[in-house]
């Protein structure tokens, strides 16, 4: 006997916490949201330093240097400063992203001051060892080595490539590859730390038990004599390498499955249409609900999973539907996944499929932010993407008011199954042939090791 599915309910009131703004003398930017629900602070330092900065040749610069931070400083080396933290019942963590390098820790109240005298020394004076350099550069050469092996990590690298135009810095790993990897050191960390990181490009998060008035004296003493101008991030080119609709097969004999993925250059993280395409791609594929994984998934048996996203970045990161099938199946999994774009692109979406992905949306993001650090990290997207001061109270009511109509011209506005590019890692000898009879484009193939065999 089957029952309803029962209805999602009235979301509840929900207030996100208030956050006061200002700036020190020298440009640093502080944000204190203050909670004191729990005897906890939590602190993060935004950095305009991301991985979108790294030029030619020195691509994953920008996240060994993030990462390094936490490794020592002029006055501590490695293991002198984990024990300083550590007697503060505390950890820091560091690290880089495309649009930011972040330095974050919580503790408690009673060592916030003592915390953030750590902070200043991690953030304005760090060591950069040679060892520790060099270590941190074995781990991230590890990473790849095992990316080559792993479909999956595979087939993002290529998506990329496939994606953007070869004069995009996003057409390249934001981690960087084995060649590039291997040519950086300590002295380049140095420099782009002396490039990058200085009080007008820094701001200074701090959520939770504590008042607005501690944290400006705090930050002023540890951080106010911070004098180092930075020149703004220069811009994202995300150039499209093709208008035109592509195959791509990356040959992987040994894969026991395919990894698929379809997509183009997608929109940036501040476009106007925001919030219809959050709501148009949960239908689409963003949601265990949505039609992509309902398709696929419940439907097929194709896949365990398939999902679909943009990639919010400053400029535009890729739009890109991600699933791994069986090998088989492979080209009825990638026309499934195309007639879904062209389905939701031709007619507008059911009122009950509006009304899940909206209450949904709605009814989850309170509880993405009951924490204190979780409270930091949103304040900190909202910083690196210049959000408006209201975005998180007003967020609810700018889903809510999504409509049908909307998700259709988001849909036909900004999803182009013309120059849709369609990669899978898998057996070349057995999805070639059934992927091209798809009329997707004369396939290209390619091994892992990036050797043109087609």
């Amino acid at each position: 006997m089957s029952h309803p599915r029962p209805q999602a309910g009235t979301p509840g009131p929900y207030e996100f916490p208030h956050a006061t703004r200002f700036a020190l003398a020298n440009g640093l930017r502080v944000i204190v949201a203050p909670m004191h629900r729990l005897p906890l602070v939590s602190v993060i330092a935004v950095v305009d330093a991301g991985a979108a900065g790294d030029t030619a040749g020195r691509e994953g610069l920008a996240m060994l240097t993030a990462a390094a931070l936490a490794e020592g400083t002029v006055d501590r080396d490695g293991p002198a400063l984990v024990e300083a933290f550590e007697r503060l019942g505390t950890a820091v963590d560091s690290g880089a992203e495309w649009d930011d390098a972040t330095v974050q820790l919580t503790m408690t109240p009673a060592r916030f001051d003592d915390a953030i005298a750590l902070l200043a020394e991690v953030v304005m004076a760090p060591r950069f060892a040679e060892g520790d350099v060099e270590r941190l550069k074995a781990e991230r050469l590890a990473e790849l080595l095992q990316q080559q092996v792993e479909p999956r990590g595979l087939a993002d690298e290529r998506f990329a490539r496939v994606v953007y135009a070869p004069t995009s810095r996003y057409a390249r790993a934001a981690g960087g590859s084995p060649a590039t990897v291997r040519a950086l050191d300590a002295a380049q960390a140095r420099a782009w730390h002396g490039f990058r990181y200085g009080s007008t490009t820094t701001t200074l998060i701090v959520t939770g038990d504590v008042t607005p008035e501690v944290v400006r004296s705090v930050v002023e003493r540890r951080f106010g004599a911070w004098s180092h101008p930075v020149e703004p991030m220069p811009a994202v080119h995300p150039q499209a390498r093709t208008t035109e609709r592509a195959l791509h097969v990356v040959a992987k004999a040994d894969a026991p499955q395919s990894e698929l993925r379809v997509g183009h250059v997608g929109l940036p993280r501040t476009h106007r249409d925001y919030f219809r395409v959050v709501v148009m791609n949960a239908v689409l594929g963003g949601l265990f609900s949505s039609r992509i994984n309902l398709n696929l998934r419940e439907e097929h048996a194709y896949t365990y999973g398939a999902h679909s996203g943009f990639d919010w970045r400053r400029a535009a990161g890729p739009f890109v539907v991600a699933t791994a099938v069986k090998t088989e199946v492979t080209d009825a999994a990638v026309r499934e996944i195309l007639l879904e774009i062209d389905r939701i692109r031709d007619a507008e979406v059911t009122a009950d499929e509006l009304d899940l992905a909206t209450k949904y949306l709605a009814g989850v993001f309170p509880v993405r932010y009951e924490t204190t650090g979780a409270v930091a990290s949103a304040l900190a997207v909202a910083t690196v993407y210049e959000l408006p001061d209201d975005y998180f109270s007003t967020y609810r009511n700018h889903i809510a008011a999504v409509t049908r109509g909307d998700v259709l011209t988001a849909a036909r506005t900004h999803l182009h199954p013309g120059a849709l590019q369609v990669l899978a890692v898998g057996d070349a000898a057995a999805i070639t042939e059934p992927l091209a009879a798809l009329h997707l484009g004369t396939p290209s193939v390619t091994t892992a090791d990036e050797g043109e065999t087609a």
